[in-house]
């Protein structure tokens, strides 16, 4: 049965969900997984939602089987984080997204997805927001940048969005430029500095993530090849062009 399955009890208020969906440049994925490791942040719900790969995931030093797609909290921040350790289908997000945003309009989530631009980038990367619901007065009380030109987000991130606009639930949309082919260390911190931190009212070092940006180009690598020759395009904004 398609289900969000809550492992552990936590109070939890009006929680801010990151979203860490494998994308262009593995921004999602890279401060996703930066957030849970920073603060620590525990296991909370499974997702058993159809179009998901039927994969067992376990880690380092722990035999302990889990889904591949799991959702982190911290109860003190009232934030979640959706972790991902597999790519998701475009052709099956629409069954993922119908699962996930259903449980976030029960528990009162307000999301924040996040995907890579791919581009030339000339220093530090540019970041804009776009929402849906009443998202976009976040936007504005935060100083996001609106969108420079029109364009569309795809795959499993963009059905998330689409499904939240649907559903009428606040959601925000973080927009970076980043390297379509590598890793990409530097635009997820612009991610979590320009956009995730004042939105969720958190703060969490980046330095770390900056000195580490060759290991964690080394270790997303073989995900970052796989997507590459997957026949399916990942999650990515693009532009549409000025007679879309």
């Amino acid at each position: 049965m398609a289900q969000i399955e809550v492992v552990r009890d936590m109070e939890l208020e009006s929680p801010v969900l990151v979203e860490g969906l494998p994308g262009v440049g593995l921004v999602g994925k890279i401060a996703a997984d930066h957030l849970v490791r920073a603060f620590d942040m525990d296991h909370y719900a499974s997702c058993h939602c159809e179009g998901l790969p039927k994969v067992a995931a376990y880690r380092e030093d722990d035999p302990a089987v889990r889904p591949p797609v799991r959702i982190y909290a911290d109860e003190g921040r009232d934030l979640l984080v959706l972790k991902s350790d597999v790519p998701v289908s475009p052709e099956r997000a629409t069954a993922f997204s119908t699962c996930v945003t259903g449980w976030l309009v029960e528990e009162d989530v307000t999301p924040i997805y996040l995907s890579g631009l791919p581009a030339e980038k000339d220093g530090v990367p540019e970041m804009y927001g776009i929402s849906t619901g009443d998202g976009d007065a976040l936007l504005a009380e935060h100083d996001i940048a609106q969108p420079s030109e029109s364009g569309l987000v795809s795959g499993p991130t963009g059905a998330l969005l689409s499904e939240a606009s649907q559903a009428d639930l606040d959601s925000l949309g973080l927009i970076v430029q980043a390297n379509k082919q590598f890793p990409d260390p530097e635009a997820a911190r612009v991610l979590i500095v320009e956009g995730i931190e004042p939105i969720a009212d958190i703060e969490v070092g980046t330095d770390t993530l900056v000195e580490q940006a060759e290991e964690i180009s080394q270790a997303r690598a073989n995900l970052a090849k796989q997507m590459q020759q997957a026949e399916d395009e990942s999650s990515q904004a693009q532009p549409l062009g000025m007679y879309q």
